[in-house]
C-alpha cells in the first residue's frame, strides 16, 4: 500500500515537469514544498517501521 501511495506521488512530477518553464521559479519552489511534505511522511514511516519487512527474529529455542 505504501509503493502505490509514493507511485502515485511520482505521477504528479510528469505534468509538472512538461510545463515546468511555464510556471517559472513559482512551480518550482512549489514543487520543493511538494517534495518537501511527501519526504516529511516517508521519513515517519520509516522512523514507525513500516518500511521493516523482515518481522519479529526469533531466538535460538524459540518457535
Amino acid at each position: 500500500m505504501l509503493f502505490i501511495l509514493f507511485d502515485v506521488e511520482a505521477v504528479f512530477l510528469y505534468p509538472w515537469a512538461v510545463i515546468l518553464r511555464d510556471l517559472k521559479m513559482f512551480g518550482f519552489w512549489e514543487m520543493l514544498v511538494y517534495i518537501a511534505i511527501v519526504l516529511v511522511g516517508f521519513f515517519y514511516i520509516w522512523k514507525k517501521g513500516a518500511l521493516d519487512w523482515s518481522g519479529p527474529s526469533a531466538k535460538r529455542g524459540e518457535v
